[in-house]
């Protein structure tokens, strides 16, 4: 018998690759393959990494992905990257990723980084060019450039689709809207606060 916690990461392989066809209107469990005749080298590939990303945003921040929509080759095998660029004081907020385990390396500059485990515990860290360090699937994380020069990483996820789930954006940027009410008794804070902080994120991207 199969173990069930296999069952919760992106499913193995059964043939040499199983290319994504972006043409399918079939809705599965990850993406419809290709058919092999039609494959080509290009599938595989993407081109982009080696340029910065646009930081010019209230975040400073830009995360490059590359998973299964980018790069159609990457289908089945678990697995997707990113590079994140920061700008000075630039910051990728709290977020999750609900289907990956992330592990992050960075290529110039430092960075703050640190995630929260299921007690609230919080594990952080300065990482300066070369570190390595891994945030948990699931786990609240993020990253901080306290410097004067940009910095940036490269990341690998352990899913093809990662997913992304912010978690400001998704508490006060909800749509439909999560009520005052239930913000306002979940961070102590009063309705009219909760108001002008969701103000903040009414055209969320």
């Amino acid at each position: 018998m199969a173990s069930p916690l296999a069952l919760a990461y992106d499913p193995s392989p059964l043939q040499d690759f199983c290319v994504a066809d972006k043409a399918s209107n079939v809705f599965v469990n990850g993406q419809v393959c290709k058919d092999p005749a039609m494959v080509s080298a290009s599938d595989f590939a993407f081109s982009g990494l080696q340029n910065a990303g646009d930081t010019a945003n209230p975040f400073g921040s830009k995360v490059t992905l590359v998973d299964v929509k980018a790069l159609p080759g990457l289908n089945t095998l678990g697995i997707a990257m990113a590079r994140l660029d920061l700008a000075a004081g630039g910051l990728n907020p709290p977020h999750t990723h609900p289907r990956a385990t992330e592990v992050l390396t960075v290529v110039e500059g430092e960075m703050y980084v640190g995630y929260l485990d299921t007690n609230g515990t919080l594990f952080s860290k300065v990482l300066h060019k070369g570190d390595v360090f891994v945030f948990p699937k699931g786990l609240v994380h993020f990253e901080f450039n306290f410097g004067d020069c940009p910095a940036f990483g490269i990341a690998g996820l352990s899913s093809q689709n990662p997913g992304l789930v912010r978690v400001a954006d998704s508490l006060f940027g909800a749509s439909p809207a999560i009520t005052n009410e239930v913000l306002a008794k979940a961070f102590r804070i009063d309705a009219a606060t909760v108001q002008r902080i969701k103000a903040q994120f009414a055209t969320k991207k």
